[in-house]
């Protein structure tokens, strides 16, 4: 092979490489999905979509939970009558610690899937009574890690495209 040869291999190797990254660096950038202050989330397998606040500055997501009751390694609760009253039986997966001014507080983590935008997500919610919270959903950082990018300017702009998916 002669040098020109050999020149126009190592050119034509380099360019597929770099488009190769390119290629990658690309679809790695596309993973993270931009969200709003608030969104809607459906909370699968059983449809029930409500709004969720976004604070990055929560570590753990949290859910409106209402009649909590412990059974054995289980947790029983009722969600708000507003998004349909259903009542919802799930394993204990772990337990948080809350700190506030006023207290600790001992909260049952559940695992549950979401949908929020384009995204099917199993993710550790606590439960806790938030009635006087004006969303029945806090997104924290354990869902929005590695998963969206949260623009503060912004709100509802990633509907939840899960459930376009499921009924096709």
């Amino acid at each position: 092979m002669g040098s020109q040869s050999w020149k126009m291999t190592q050119r034509m190797v380099s360019l597929l490489a770099l488009l190769i990254m390119g290629v990658t660096g690309a679809v790695g950038a596309q993973e993270k999905v931009t969200i709003g202050l608030v969104e809607d989330v459906v909370l699968m397998p059983w449809k029930i979509r409500l709004p969720a606040r976004i604070d990055t500055g929560a570590a753990v997501s949290s859910l409106d939970a209402r009649g909590l009751k412990v059974i054995d390694q289980e947790v029983e609760f009722v969600l708000p009558s507003k998004y349909g009253g259903q009542k919802i039986r799930l394993p204990i997966a772990d337990w948080h610690t809350v700190r506030s001014a006023e207290a600790k507080e001992r909260r049952p983590i559940i695992e549950i899937e979401l949908c929020i935008g384009p995204k099917l997500i199993r993710a550790r919610v606590n439960l806790n009574d938030r009635t006087r919270m004006k969303y029945p959903f806090l997104l924290g950082r354990n869902v929005l890690m590695e998963n969206f990018v949260v623009d503060c300017d912004r709100t509802y702009c990633a509907p939840p495209k899960c459930l376009e998916e499921t009924s096709k």
